[in-house]
């Protein structure tokens, strides 16, 4: 489920190549949790399942704020210090972040098999975006530093919402944090030109972004999260830039040299290292739940 999730949010960028011209990356980010985040209470809410009991103040709004901020954290350093290396901080800091986050909170150390996993997916990521925009390259610090805040954003929004998922149900979690997210990012929505709402490809990416790249995929990846660690599951959202990567060459017709084939393979590896478990171990699971 957290693989589909990824999978789901890597088409955020080939989606946002059909936007408008006037569309503002961060107005999309604003755009994009205000239509799922109304989507997933409306989905909670027809199933009768919302309720307001039981919800730890402090770890819901944290959870919020994490959302919140990884938006516009992650647009700005994209735009400040590049699409290749701006993802590829954000992206890439964030497996690295969670496992401490989780050693610290949690006192579990991550496995050997996260380690290894997380260090060839990493370096497949590093590989994937190395020759991109190779021309000009503007490694700015202060771009460098919203990258890693956006990392931080959305290992924290991971590690509490498995905090939240002992409580409530995950389509009740998703739909309450992001509907706080989405209030907290409306300021945005008055700053900037959204006449481009009102174009046809304009909708059309709206919806996409806020229904499919969000209601749905998070659902996926906060009710994966019930069956595997914090730290797995950021790991495994590395598969979002191999997804976009994938759909540039093929749906847009972008171009990757050698090196960055050898990191979409790093990548492949990484993944199927991390979701690879031995037939004994499964055995041994199935016996357990049978006894159970």
């Amino acid at each position: 489920m957290v693989l589909l999730a990824a999978m789901l949010w890597g088409t955020t960028g080939t989606a946002q190549t059909f936007a408008p011209e006037n569309a503002n990356p961060v107005v999309i980010g604003a755009v994009r949790l205000a239509v799922g985040g109304l989507a997933l209470l409306l989905f909670v809410l027809v199933q009768g399942k919302l309720t307001l009991k039981n919800w730890p103040i402090r770890v819901t709004l944290v959870a919020a704020l994490s959302m919140a901020a990884y938006q516009p954290l992650f647009f700005q350093a994209v735009s400040t210090t590049g699409v290749a290396i701006g993802t590829v901080v954000a992206i890439g800091s964030a497996p690295i972040l969670a496992g401490i986050l989780e050693w610290l909170f949690r006192k579990r150390l991550p496995t050997k098999k996260w380690w290894v996993a997380t260090v060839i997916a990493i370096t497949g990521s590093l590989l994937l975006f190395s020759n991109t925009n190779q021309g000009d390259v503007n490694i700015s610090p202060f771009g460098i530093i919203l990258a890693l805040g956006a990392g931080l954003s959305f290992a924290t929004y991971t590690l509490v919402s498995k905090q939240l998922l002992q409580r409530h149900s995950s389509e009740v979690v998703v739909a309450v944090v992001f509907t706080l997210s989405a209030c907290l990012l409306t300021p945005i929505l008055f700053i900037y030109d959204l006449t481009w709402l009102m174009q046809g490809n304009g909708i059309g990416i709206a919806l996409h972004l806020g229904l499919i790249a969000t209601a749905i995929a998070y659902l996926l990846f906060v009710r994966g999260l019930t069956g595997i660690t914090a730290s797995s599951a950021v790991t495994l959202s590395l598969a979002e830039p191999l997804t976009a990567a994938m759909l540039g060459v093929f749906l847009v017709g972008e171009y990757l040299p050698f090196l960055s084939w050898l990191g979409v393979g790093l990548l492949f590896v990484g993944l199927g290292v991390l979701t690879y478990t031995p037939k004994k171990a499964r055995i041994k699971a199935g016996m357990k739940q049978v006894s159970q």
